[in-house]
């Protein structure tokens, strides 16, 4: 396995993650057809650029913050639930009254921060019902913070999803997520990605992090923990399932929605951002432009796939003509900084 810190995959996956963003906001929303009309030809896709920055989403927003909760918490001692929980809550709150959060939010996470903008519980702000991309659009630095133990990865990027996301879906999507992004940075061969990902969800199964998560479960209608839990790792391997029928088969000329979904929830999301990276698993370029040219939510595609392609590859998987006009890039790079060594 390549290590860590030689291929700078926290610099790769961070920068990645902000060009997919940045290259599927203005494609978001749109039919293929209306993308080609507006784009031209998909391989040709040019990174846009105004004012001499490359604008990114809420997607790479959220991120920010939940990497900035990260090492607040690290910094104060071993990643456990309360030391995480309370950092993330604030930045998360912060991001909601923030005057750049005006690019087009999802409602769960809007309601959720609002919600969270007080002395309740979190896990009565938590939206217990719905599974958007929103909880694991934001999840790759956990997977990329060097010397967690699996059960604080996990726990980790349970967490931060169920803050906004309450549906046991996304928290697995979530966990998943995270799991594919740490072990890409590792150096797993991404021909035997699926797999694993696919042993790991079957391993998890039957098992709810209540030292994180609390009694969360309690707020559907679910008749245990255990029931609750199984219901979203089973949707996320049912996914799982499809991709790995389609992964080297699948036309790179079709719409990679038709094979995944749409990205809109959240193992759909998982699903078909990894799917554009299996495409193209050593073209970080071509699989971002493939993932940012879908009639989904082309954003948080292209951003989860730009996370897998850049902890593969590396920073150097990015031409700095892509890489320096990305926003927010200084603080990328320094949180790519801290967890490449």
């Amino acid at each position: 396995m390549k290590r860590q810190t030689a291929k700078k995959a926290a610099t790769g996956a961070l920068i990645g993650l902000a060009l997919g963003d940045a290259l599927g906001f203005p494609t978001e929303f749109h039919d293929v057809p209306s993308i080609l009309v507006k784009c031209g030809p998909w391989r040709q896709m040019a990174l846009p650029v105004r004012n001499k920055k490359a604008y990114v989403t809420d997607d790479t927003q959220m991120t920010l913050a939940f990497a900035r909760g990260i090492r607040t918490a690290t910094d104060r001692g071993v990643l456990a639930p309360l030391r995480l929980a309370r950092p993330v809550r604030d930045e998360f709150v912060d991001w909601y009254h923030s005057p750049e959060n005006n690019r087009a939010p999802g409602n769960t996470c809007l309601r959720a921060c609002m919600l969270l903008d007080g002395d309740r519980l979190w896990q009565d702000a938590s939206q217990i019902h719905s599974k958007g991309c929103g909880a694991n659009m934001r999840v790759a630095p956990i997977g990329l913070v060097p010397g967690l133990s699996e059960e604080q990865r996990a726990g980790a990027a349970q967490l931060q999803a169920a803050l906004t996301h309450g549906h046991p879906t996304a928290l697995a999507a979530s966990d998943l997520t995270a799991r594919a992004v740490h072990l890409l940075a590792r150096g797993v061969d991404p021909a035997g990605l699926v797999g694993q990902l696919r042993s790991y969800a079957y391993e998890n199964r039957s098992r709810y992090h209540e030292h994180w998560l609390g009694d969360l479960w309690t707020r559907s209608q679910d008749p245990s923990a255990l029931s609750f839990v199984r219901r979203g790792w089973d949707e996320c391997l049912a996914v799982l399932e499809r991709l790995a029928a389609v992964q080297r088969t699948a036309d790179p000329e079709l719409d990679p929605c038709e094979y995944t979904g749409d990205g809109w929830i959240a193992e759909e999301a998982l699903a078909t951002g990894l799917l554009c990276f299996l495409l193209f698993p050593d073209e970080p370029l071509t699989a971002l432009r493939r993932a940012a040219c879908t009639r989904g939510d082309s954003d948080s595609i292209a951003a989860l796939t730009g996370a897998f392609a850049g902890a593969h590859l590396g920073a150097d998987a990015w031409p700095e003509e892509w890489a320096e006009p990305i926003e927010y890039r200084s603080e990328l790079l320094a949180f790519g900084a801290l967890w490449d060594v």
